[in-house]
């Protein structure tokens, strides 16, 4: 499994695909990607999609409506089989699948964050309390600067919504790998708000990008 996902590194070293790369990075509404590295038998996956893509929304989910959509649709991307089709004739077997949703993490780590900010605002509010009326009058008026500053801080993390992220890594095993002339994409038909994938496939033979998109969910794998 090392060796094959190994693979993905060769993207980096290809100026053809460094465009494509820094675009497959982008977080945009409607665009999931998937690597896809195929190795003799075995071929891995790594797909990524947008929260609004997967469930219609990327707040942190709190209702139980909320949590249940989140969890049928991590069910739904442990299938890899069912959302990314190849042909029978293949032969493949899912060797290991897994889903899950990435993003709140973040959210709390920015919680935590203002939460000691906050800490250290009360702090030095105190520590001045200490000191002559007229030092206090000078410390006060540049604390209100300080708290300016504070504010204008915790805009800039207001500016910035909350993106959350579906991902899932992949490992098939193929006995026919012959025969993986093409995939069909499902993923369309289980999650309607999704529009396109950014596609890079890569062989030992090099890498090639792609877009498949709802429109044409078929993505030829013939060399």
């Amino acid at each position: 499994m090392k060796r094959t996902l190994s693979l993905f590194a060769l993207v980096a070293a290809l100026p053809a695909l460094a465009e494509g790369t820094r675009e497959l990075d982008a977080h945009e509404h409607g665009v999931g990607t998937l690597n896809i590295a195929i190795e003799n038998t075995k071929v891995a996956m790594e797909f990524k999609a947008p929260g609004a893509d997967i469930v219609g929304f990327e707040y942190a989910a709190k209702s139980e409506t909320d949590i249940s959509a989140i969890n049928a649709a991590i069910a739904t991307l442990n299938r890899p089989l069912q959302l990314f089709v190849v042909p029978d004739s293949a032969l493949c077997s899912i060797v290991d699948a897994h889903a899950a949703l990435a993003g709140e993490e973040e959210h709390e780590e920015h919680a935590d964050e203002h939460a000691h900010e906050a800490h250290t605002d009360e702090q030095h509010t105190h520590d001045h309390g200490h000191e002559d009326h007229e030092k206090h009058d000078g410390a006060e008026h540049e604390e209100h600067g300080h708290e300016e500053h504070h504010g204008d801080h915790h805009d800039g993390h207001a500016e910035h919504p909350a993106h959350s992220e579906f991902y899932a890594n992949y490992l098939l095993d193929c006995e026919n790998p012959e025969a993986l002339s093409k995939m069909t994409f499902a993923y369309f038909s289980a999650f309607p708000q999704a529009q396109r994938v950014n596609v890079q496939v890569i062989k030992s033979t090099g890498a090639r990008a792609y877009q498949v998109d709802r429109n044409a969910p078929v993505l030829n794998l013939e060399p």
